[in-house]
């Protein structure tokens, strides 16, 4: 019987659809874990193929690779090293399903399947995958493993009924996204499941960015006191190992890796560079675009981007209107100056008057509307399509979550691109992180140290400045209330009497309401963007274009 037992945490950040290069990584893991004496490796869930892979796993020549991949690494396990735990979509009796796979002495040694598939948000396991049913543990060099994939450990049962047939400790492979607040609840699940079963709990979480998901990583190792013997370090690649040794009492761990978790800020800038960094990166982009007018969107997105590429990859440009004010033109340069990244100057007059005439026979007789601004905010869009055209580099979209929630965009204009930092991000949100930054620099930021964005950028009144003295506020409702109102519509899900309960008067609530409704066409044709909250537009949030939810709200 083993009484000693060293388990490495490798928590990689793989690209869906790239088997040889996620198996790289596995293998660079190993070593670095067989380097340090582990007897196991532990990767996150899927990690063959990444996470997630979506409708990849319908495609059987994909699944006959993966295979071919796992069979490979099986293999390479002969040499006596360390035996892996991989995860990887596998086919059992002609059904797929999301398995765990032991790797050990040249040969796959064991198989665990998915049994709780998530449905919900951005997750739609079902659609791919068939559920298993309730699993026994692993026998490993005389120790008995729970393994429960991801969605397993929310849910009580998987851990009973390991306890119950013999498991020792429980191992959770993971590909969790990142979101506000979430790794408590992911702590506070694990300590429920480690208390219920009286057994330690070792959680391996994916990290990177995949298309509008960043996963976080922040991996972990809990002792069945609950103490915790392991925290690895949030939004980074990273390997730790973990000693075990069998007590009267059962198995105890320690660790040397116990890196505290960022604070809520923090978490939310290092999750939108890392999703801008692995996005431009697994996409092959050279660089990112970004129309840079002067105010605060643009100006911390055009920060975050500095900190996930480099100044030298980030090209930014002024298209200064007739009603471009001289701050705005300071602000912008003061800014780009700050992060070190190229500014240059197109005014857009000429556009815009050439598509007046072009229009004006058309347009006789009506009065200049919101029709003139929007024409201003397409012929940016097009001047920076144009360049993304000619140069390769990826237009970057920088409207926020609040604008994007109401309709507060313009379609081919100033949504044009291919990605969004702060598309899940409230406007008061951009506020506290383009502070946070100004104060901080994160430590894998390829930025410059202390203030990168100017005051007055952060204090001045925010305009699109589409004609004469013009605010966000002649429009909106200021955006405490209205970030406040629509946390409680999308994140929330309440009902008008709830909102109004919150201090909100019943027409602001309504007209919000209603705005948010007739946006939805809009939001189906925005780039994709990272995912910071509890939910996101995209995925998690799937509302109709057609609907008479307005009908409804006219009757209140």
């Amino acid at each position: 019987m083993t009484d000693r037992l060293t388990i490495a945490l490798a928590q990689i950040n793989p690209t869906v659809g790239a088997l040889a290069a996620n198996a790289a990584l596995i293998r660079q893991a190993r070593a670095q874990a067989a380097d340090r004496g582990a007897d196991l490796v532990v990767c996150p869930e899927l990690s063959i193929c990444g996470y997630p892979p979506e409708d990849l796993v319908l495609k059987p020549f994909f699944l006959d690779r993966v295979q071919a991949v796992v069979e490979e690494l099986a293999a390479e396990t002969a040499d006596g090293g360390p035996a892996l735990l991989v995860g990887a979509p596998w086919r059992v009796g002609g059904k797929r399903h999301n398995a765990a796979l032991l790797l050990d002495g040249g040969r796959i040694e064991a198989v665990r399947l998915k049994h709780d598939l998530p449905n919900y948000g951005p997750f739609d396991e079902k659609r791919v995958f068939e559920p298993a049913g309730l699993p026994g543990p692993i026998s490993f060099r005389g120790v008995r493993l729970g393994v429960l994939i991801c969605e397993d450990m929310w849910t009580p049962d998987v851990a009973e009924t390991l306890a119950e047939t013999g498991a020792e400790i429980l191992i959770v492979p993971n590909g969790s996204p990142f979101e506000m607040d979430k790794a408590d609840r992911r702590l506070s699940l694990a300590v429920a499941r480690v208390t219920e079963t009286g057994l330690p709990l070792i959680y391996v979480n994916q990290v990177g960015g995949q298309d509008e998901l960043v996963f976080d990583g922040a991996s972990f190792a809990l002792n069945a006191d609950h103490t915790l013997l392991a925290q690895l370090p949030a939004f980074e690649q990273h390997v730790a190992i973990t000693a075990w040794t069998r007590t009267t009492d059962g198995w105890r761990g320690s660790s040397t890796t116990l890196t505290p978790p960022p604070e809520r800020l923090e978490s939310v800038y290092r999750a939108m560079v890392l999703g801008l960094r692995d996005y431009v990166e697994k996409n092959r982009f050279p660089g990112v675009l970004i129309g840079l007018s002067g105010g605060i969107d643009s100006a911390i997105s055009a920060a975050v981007a500095v900190d996930a590429l480099g100044a030298d990859r980030v090209h930014c440009v002024m298209m200064p209107s007739p009603y471009t004010s001289q701050d705005s033109l300071d602000d912008a340069a003061d800014c780009a100056s700050l992060l070190g990244c190229r500014l240059d100057s197109i005014a857009i007059a000429p556009a815009m008057t050439a598509f007046a005439g072009m229009l004006a026979p058309h347009f006789a007789g009506r009065d200049p509307d919101i029709t003139e601004e929007n024409l201003q905010s397409r012929a940016r869009g097009m001047t920076l399509m144009a360049l993304s055209n000619k140069f390769g580099s990826m237009v970057l979209s920088t409207g926020n979550k609040s604008e994007m929630s109401v309709g507060y965009a313009t379609l081919y204009g100033d949504m044009c691109g291919g990605y969004s930092v702060l598309k899940d991000v409230y406007k008061t949100t951009v506020y506290d992180v383009s502070r946070w930054r100004n104060a901080h620099r994160p430590g894998d930021g390829l930025g410059p140290g202390g203030r990168v964005i100017p005051e007055r950028i952060l204090t001045k009144a925010p305009t699109a400045e589409l004609k004469p003295n013009q605010t966000d506020q002649d429009t909106l409702p200021p955006y405490e209330v209205l970030d406040d109102i629509l946390s409680c519509l999308v994140e929330q899900d309440l009902g008008l009497d709830e909102i109004m309960a919150r201090g909100h008067d019943r027409e602001t609530v309504n007209r919000v309401w209603r705005m948010l409704d007739r946006a939805e066409y809009k939001r189906r044709q925005a780039p994709p963007g990272v995912k910071v909250t509890a939910r996101s537009f995209g995925k998690d949030r799937r509302y109709p274009i057609t609907s008479g939810l307005l009908s409804l709200l006219q009757q209140k």
